[in-house]
């Protein structure tokens, strides 16, 4: 997608990264108002049953989950054979830039106490729910300007062997 494109109600604003399933765009959501994350389908998984179960599985794990720490979806959509889950814009940097001290800003040890519980806190509710993460990396959580934590990509989270029911089918 290009910036200033649409995907329905969505205008796309920037590019904010990319992962194995697809890329992730900042847009507009010119019906609320308000700024989210799209994360697209690649259209090379698009036609693969399998990716596209996992996509859609992904959006309903996303969906029985609501915790401060774990990034909130709003919905998954489609659009011109285009595949898209939109979320919660996280806006901050992740765990990963902050151990990098990426633009001066490293973690101390309240900060590193604090991150730590925000995590285990999100984990112990997506465990709650029957859900495994499992790609639990600095990366895939990021930390806000007033140091919230959210924890982001549940592409490979699976639930708990004879939990499905309780995750919402996933």
């Amino acid at each position: 997608m290009n910036v200033g494109s649409r995907f329905g109600p969505y205008e796309i604003v920037d590019a904010l990264g990319a992962g194995g399933m697809g890329e992730v765009y900042r847009a507009r959501d010119t019906k609320l108002g308000r700024e989210a994350a799209i994360k697209i389908l690649s259209a090379s998984f698009a036609s693969d049953p399998e990716r596209l179960a996992r996509f859609e599985r992904e959006a309903r794990v996303l969906a029985s989950l609501s915790h401060a720490n774990i990034a909130t979806i709003y919905g998954l959509e489609q659009c011109d054979g285009v595949q898209a889950i939109v979320m919660e814009l996280v806006e901050g940097d992740t765990l990963a830039q902050r151990i990098e001290g990426i633009r001066g800003k490293g973690l101390g040890i309240r900060q590193s106490l604090s991150v730590a519980r925000q995590i285990v806190d999100a984990l112990d509710a997506a465990h709650e729910r029957g859900i495994v993460h499992r790609d639990l990396k600095p990366a895939n959580i990021a930390i806000t300007s007033d140091g919230t934590v959210k924890i982001l990509d549940f592409g490979l989270a699976k639930p708990v062997a004879g939990e499905a029911g309780r995750a919402g089918g996933a």
